[in-house]
């Protein structure tokens, strides 16, 4: 352990928010720092974590190197969970209630909070909930309800919460037991844990029925500026800052489409807006454990906003829903229809929404128009226009998809369980849209 470690963590737990979260146990944990053996484990990446002093160890509190609180955990006399506290990357404080409601699919649920981030426990907002854990022994992954109600990072901080606490319990696997295992469920329980190594087809298993082998592997989070969370585990893996996330785009072999990407230069780290297989803007520099070496301003053509030809919203719709779950479908045709896309400045990032229209950045659309241009007249050229338009189709998935969700939820029941009935995995010819925007981008 770096000997400087157990002087700043005194002083960290010296703090009044600090002292506050737990009187009792704070103060035995500061006295047990004088002693031959003190409840500390520091991580690769400089993460502080100090447990209840004297056992069983119960993890209690968590500071990235910088002395940011990044989880707390309230324990019960009898060792319960009576709650947690975690940080998502973009500074939101999301708090774990355990037993505090029912579900009607399976009962006894715990209770997922956004907090006050200035007070122990000062519940805000009822976000969601899942099912019941036995905080004490951690043996599975619970499913949880309405996810689209968390807001960005939520989720992946509840999860890297309970693995962090299946490691301390020296949980070796476990399993996800609920209903409906996603492609999205699949990528966020990626930040936490490792699939089994020795499934071949990890994301085809996990999606039949759920039956894969999940080893905890939480990662560390570290607030390098105000604005800029980092999350590593080997390598920096995902960044947030100012709100947008930029993801390596392999995670244990898995791959993943994403606009925003961290790529090793050298011994830099650089977060890139990335398109048509290149950067299109470098974001941020960073050392190798996370530290910001430059942050050059956003930088966006200042061009007046263009509207898209409706051709645009078809083809899209057909698109972005044949990568969705069938019974979104007609919604995402529906929410395309009725929200207006344009191009224009987006400084710092691809896509900007708003409640009634959606921006697609200028420099996209230059990147666009520069592949086309290079492409030979006909097959090369048509070729380069439906990628150009996958690329924009996968940009705005996430968005429409979400607005897709709210508006399923917006429909009476009856209506929203006939439209889940009438759903089908068949795969149809393509839109005559899409073909119609071919035509039009290759001329």
């Amino acid at each position: 352990m770096d000997p400087s470690t157990l002087p700043r963590l005194r002083a960290w737990l010296e703090r009044p928010e600090i002292t506050a979260l737990d009187p009792r146990r704070i103060e035995a944990l500061a006295l047990s720092l004088d002693g031959p053996d003190p409840p500390v484990r520091v991580e690769r990446w400089g993460t502080v974590v100090a447990y209840e002093a004297g056992p069983p160890r119960r993890r209690l509190v968590q500071f990235d190197r910088h002395g940011h609180l990044i989880v707390a955990c309230h324990w019960t006399l009898d060792g319960a969970l009576a709650w947690a506290r975690c940080r998502s990357a973009d500074g939101r404080w999301i708090g774990v209630e355990p037993g505090a409601d029912e579900h009607p699919a399976w009962g006894h649920s715990d209770r997922v909070w956004l907090l006050h981030g200035e007070e122990p426990w000062r519940p805000v907002e009822a976000l969601s909930v899942f099912r019941a854990l036995d905080w004490a022994r951690l043996d599975h992954i619970p499913p949880l309800a309405e996810p689209r109600r968390l807001p960005p990072g939520a989720g992946s901080a509840v999860l890297n919460l309970l693995a962090s606490l299946m490691k301390d319990q020296g949980r070796a696997r476990v399993r996800y037991r609920g209903p409906f295992p996603s492609e999205q469920l699949f990528t966020t329980l990626l930040e936490s844990f490792r699939h089994d190594p020795a499934q071949a087809l990890p994301l085809e298993r996990f999606l039949a029925d759920g039956g894969l082998d999940w080893l905890p592997a939480p990662f560390e989070s570290h607030q390098v500026a105000p604005w800029v969370t980092v999350q590593l585990r080997q390598d920096i893996d995902k960044v947030v800052a100012d709100g947008i996330t930029f993801y390596r785009p392999e995670w244990q072999g898995i791959k993943r489409r994403e606009p925003r990407v961290i790529r090793d230069e050298g011994e830099r780290v650089v977060c890139s807006l990335w398109a048509l297989g290149g950067p299109l803007e470098d974001r941020l520099w960073l050392d190798r454990s996370g530290e910001i070496l430059d942050a050059p301003p956003a930088r966006a053509p200042e061009v007046p906003p263009a509207p898209l030809p409706p051709v645009w919203n078809s083809a899209l719709g057909d698109l972005i829903s044949r990568e969705s779950a069938p019974a979104l479908g007609p919604a995402i045709m529906e929410v395309l229809r009725a929200t207006p896309l344009e191009w224009g400045a987006v400084p710092g990032d691809l896509v900007r929404p708003w409640e009634k229209r959606i921006r697609l950045s200028a420099r996209l659309r230059e990147a666009g128009a520069a592949s086309l241009h290079s492409a030979a007249p006909g097959r090369e050229r048509a070729e380069q226009a439906l990628r150009f338009v996958l690329e924009v189709a996968r940009l705005l998935g996430p968005e429409v998809r979400g607005r897709a969700q709210a508006l399923m939820e917006s429909l009476p029941e009856a209506e929203q369980a006939r439209r889940l009935g009438a759903a089908t995995e068949e795969t149809e010819a393509l839109d005559e849209s899409v073909g119609r925007l071919i035509t039009l981008l290759a001329r």
